[in-house]
């Protein structure tokens, strides 16, 4: 006989259906009302045939209005329990009404009109039951009240014809009362499935948005949440950072995906934590990360949270099954300063992430006015290579490798030269990487490589080549074929021949640069690690690696002889280099008191400026022992 508090969604679909019910059921009311009290116009006193039925309309008419005006809204469970509940209450108090009324008309009229007061409540209660159907509390109340009158009051009446109706009137009230409350089962029901159906959908709808391993938003999320924040930016600043992880690769092939696994986790909830209610981060994939920030402060307090996230970033992780230690660098991009669109604020963002990872790995980078000016000068450069005549416009320039000890030349560097028509000399830092980027650098590799080949042939037997090898050239098996074929034709002994690889090179993809590296092997060539101690790779890695050398990179040789922490990097690396068996070749020495340091150390190959700058193969000569170059020329 109440309303049942705990099924709140059942709650909203029995406020939703009867709020459509209520006009039906109070027409019902007020039309049959004033059929009734026409009935018994001249018979009845006014007050009993008019004034009643008008104070009965101008009720039903108010609590028409009132459901009227709340047919569109979404009510609380708390506020459809209490709506249903005073529909409870008024239902009984409306019911005694006409009850009272309709029965204080019999006395009034003939026997035809009486059976017009029978008719009236039969079809009126039985109409009223019907439109209470979603709240069967309510259909009972008005059934008890009408049934408890009607069949009371005509029983007492003594007429025959009016005791069949109380008694039909009250077996037809009990069927349909069945009958409501099995619809009701089935309304419920429905109601309960619709409830599971949404709930799933919902969840389909997280899942499809979620990134099953971090929790954090994925790709398709991020940039559903990119285009809401952008159409409601308005003129106010919106930021987006784009995070990718420095180092995460190698430390995921060494201890394998259940580590890497773990540290995208531990990643992902760093980087939460960081966040507050204007900041959304999402996973976009593999190492990937980024953010977004709504409102987003000055590009000074931006780039300090930039700041704050690398600095998180390059704190230990201590896992359950080892503690590693990686960095992120990270892009940004500001509109509408730097953007006009949705792709242009993200792909500027990834541009000031490629930038810093290039320039200052494991900071964050914003994008400028600059790297507009470098994205065009890109462009053009891109247009440029793709059509250049690579034999004809491609150098090589030649770098000394020198032994220290006896000042002979051990080898030589081969570097690029690019001598553009349109763009005129270009150094190999600009048009290397947009060669990598368009696909074109298999292509320059091989084209230089036959050049410093040619080179070396002329070269005496003991002084070697070192040739430097890109992620693209050592990551097919069809590029190493191709290389291996232009040394065998060249007519040069293999094991004159060392290639250079970055540790980026060798992490991009490690079982195929293993691979690689065994066919330069088992050919004859030398391995050397380019670059060495800048990178992100283990020493079990480069060990397995089977190298020959290392090159210790000139970073840690500027001004060693000045700083404490450089001439202890250094000498760590000629003796782990020592250690390992491998040959060790210091670049970028500039100065004597450099070579001196060095020396000391125990250094024994270098090259640098301080011996010379790459010359082109006509200033080879005077690198070379003089009767080398006799017995050459005779």
């Amino acid at each position: 006989m109440s309303v049942p508090s705990g099924n709140t969604e059942l709650l909203k679909a029995q406020f939703k259906v009867f709020s459509s019910h209520v006009p039906l059921m109070y027409s019902i009311i007020i039309i049959n009302a004033w059929a009734l009290a026409f009935t018994f116009w001249s018979a009845a006193p006014v007050w009993l045939s008019v004034h009643i039925p008008t104070f009965l309309t101008l009720i039903c008419a108010g609590r028409l209005v009132l459901w009227w005006r709340s047919r569109h809204k979404v009510p609380t469970p708390e506020q459809a329990h209490k709506a249903l509940t005073r529909t409870n209450q008024f239902a009984f108090l409306l019911t005694s009404g006409l009850t009272i009324w309709a029965l204080s008309l019999y006395p009034y009229g003939d026997a035809y009109m009486q059976g017009n007061i029978a008719f009236f409540l039969a079809i009126t209660g039985l109409g009223v039951i019907m439109c209470f159907q979603p709240l069967p509390s309510t259909a009972f109340i008005v059934a008890i009240v009408l049934n408890t009158a009607f069949v009371s009051y005509f029983s007492l009446a003594g007429i025959t014809a009016f005791v069949g109706m109380a008694l039909n009137l009250l077996l037809v009230s009990i069927g349909l009362l069945l009958m409501l409350m099995v619809q009701f089962r089935h309304f419920s029901g429905a109601v309960s499935a619709q409830t599971k159906l949404e709930a799933a959908n919902r969840e389909n709808a997280r899942l499809a948005n979620l990134d099953s391993l971090t929790g954090l938003a994925n790709r398709r999320q991020f940039f559903t949440q990119l285009d809401t924040l952008f159409s409601e930016a308005g003129s106010r600043r919106l930021a987006v950072g784009v995070i990718d992880l420095d180092g995460f690769k190698p430390i995921n092939d060494l201890y394998g995906h259940k580590v890497g696994d773990a540290l995208l986790r531990e990643v992902g909830q760093r980087l939460s934590d960081l966040a507050d209610s204007k900041t959304f981060i999402s996973r976009l994939g593999g190492d990937e990360f980024a953010l977004t920030v709504a409102d987003c402060p000055d590009d000074a307090r931006l780039l300090s949270l930039g700041e704050q996230i690398c600095a998180a970033l390059r704190t230990p992780f201590v896992l359950q099954d080892a503690t590693v230690q990686i960095s992120g660098s990270i892009g940004l991009s500001v509109y509408p300063q730097q953007a006009t669109d949705v792709q242009q604020l993200y792909e500027r963002a990834d541009y000031a992430l490629y930038q810093s990872k290039r320039t200052n790995r494991g900071h964050a980078l914003l994008f400028s006015t600059e790297h507009v000016l470098a994205i065009e000068e890109n462009h053009r450069l891109e247009q440029v290579l793709s059509k250049a005549d690579l034999e004809t416009e491609l150098a090589v320039f030649f770098q000394p490798i020198i032994d220290i000890r006896n000042q002979k030349t051990m080898a030589f560097e081969a570097l690029a030269r690019w001598s553009s028509p349109v763009l005129g000399r270009v150094s190999p830092d600009d048009f290397i990487p947009v060669a990598e980027r368009i696909g074109l650098i298999s292509e320059l590799t091989c084209v230089l490589l036959k050049k410093a080949l040619a080179a070396a042939c002329h070269w005496p037997e003991d002084v070697g080549l070192s040739f430097n090898l890109s992620t693209h050239d050592i990551s097919s098996s069809d590029g190493v074929a191709t290389i291996a074929g232009i040394i065998l034709s060249s007519g040069i002994d293999p094991r004159r021949i060392d290639f250079e690889i970055t540790e980026t090179a060798m992490m991009y993809d490690f079982k195929q640069a293993k691979a690689s590296i065994e066919t330069f092997k088992r050919l004859g060539c030398g391995i050397a690690l380019d670059d060495f101690g800048t990178g992100y790779s283990s020493l079990s890695q480069l060990h397995a690696l089977s190298l020959t050398k290392i090159k210790i990179d000139r970073s840690f040789v500027s001004g060693l002889h000045e700083n404490p922490a450089s001439y202890k990097i250094v000498k760590s690396l000629l003796a782990l280099s020592s250690d390992m068996g491998l040959g060790c070749v210091i670049e970028g020495v500039e100065t004597r008191e450099e070579l001196d340091a060095l020396e000391k150390l125990g250094g024994i190959l270098v090259q640098g400026y301080f011996y010379s700058p790459p010359v082109p193969e006509t200033e080879i000569a005077r690198f070379l022992p003089v009767d080398s170059q006799i017995r050459k020329a005779g």
